[in-house]
């Protein structure tokens, strides 16, 4: 009778999670990406780059790489500082040109000549959210434009040092003898690509989650980095496909939130939900379940 039960509440816990999870979506995935209507235009120029966009710019390449609609100029050459820790500070160091070679290109470049609201602060974007959050985000609205002078209640500029990680320095980690969230696992890049070999734990947590984020490789070939680009899919606003490649969990297109490659819902019901934590776990394995001997704790 105990085991029958125990079925009975594993089929329970795993078709509340399909239904709650996998979703149709009602508006257009490109979501705050239309670009108050003016769609794949306003970001792949078809004409001109930036300069089709009616955009003066002094870059003499715009336009030459993926069709770049907007302005790049303001950007090039630039170092961050992006989020400190007790380990230190990690720099990004932005491209001098549209490097299709330079992950940090299409990863980090071209995201922040629209979402850069010091440098770049003429792009044709609002500074607040398009998406309508959970009422547990309350009045204040997350932004859009980072190191802006609008950013959210702080007033002036702040910096990159409040924003995750990005570039060259902000690598992805296995067994790592410096930091304690690495997963038990082996990284290799090969010819541009990056491959991770998961041990036990990470395989149990693919199987639990999944692992979608797009890890790049730097520009030397050497290590797996990260870039706004490994966490967000800018063509998929509230979607993402889970399927056998990803995950192991039921496929389907499940429900995300602020173009995150992964299902991410904090508007979810379920009492403790654990979903948003499981996202940032992918690269944090010290802190997963899995790592604490916690295999059998699910997404819910």
């Amino acid at each position: 009778m105990k085991r029958i039960l125990t079925i009975a509440l594993m089929l329970v816990g795993g078709a509340g999670f399909a239904a709650a999870q996998i979703t149709t979506p009602t508006t257009d995935v490109l979501g705050a990406h239309l670009n108050y209507g003016r769609g794949c235009a306003a970001c792949h120029a078809p004409h001109s780059g930036a300069l089709g966009n009616g955009i003066a710019t002094g870059d003499t390449t715009t336009g030459q790489l993926a069709l770049w609609g907007e302005d790049v100029k303001p950007l090039y050459g630039l170092v961050l500082a992006t989020g400190q820790s007790e380990h230190g500070t990690y720099s990004a160091t932005l491209p001098s040109t549209t490097d299709a070679n330079d992950p940090a290109t299409a990863g980090l470049l071209m995201c922040l000549s629209c979402h850069d609201g010091n440098y770049t602060s003429a792009a044709m974007m609002k500074d607040t959210v398009y998406e309508t959050l959970p009422a547990t985000y309350g009045a204040t609205k997350p932004p859009t434009l980072l190191d802006g002078p609008k950013q959210g209640s702080q007033g002036a500029a702040t910096g990159y040092l409040n924003d995750h990680p990005v570039g060259e320095n902000a690598a992805f980690e296995c067994n790592s003898a410096t930091y304690s969230y690495g997963w038990n696992c082996s990284v290799a890049v090969s010819g541009g690509k990056v491959t991770i070999t998961p041990g036990p734990e990470m395989t149990q947590f693919k199987a639990n989650y999944g692992f979608f984020v797009s890890l790049k490789a730097s520009k030397d070939g050497t290590q797996a980095v990260v870039m706004c680009t490994t966490c967000h899919n800018q063509h998929l606003m509230n979607v993402v496909n889970v399927n056998a490649k990803n995950s192991g969990q039921t496929p389907g297109n499940y429900a995300t939130m602020f173009f995150i490659r992964a299902p991410y819902n904090p508007a979810s019901t379920t009492t403790g939900s654990n979903q948003t934590a499981q996202f940032c776990r992918q690269c944090h394995g010290g802190e997963a379940n899995e790592m604490n001997n916690g295999t059998a704790v699910t997404t819910f």
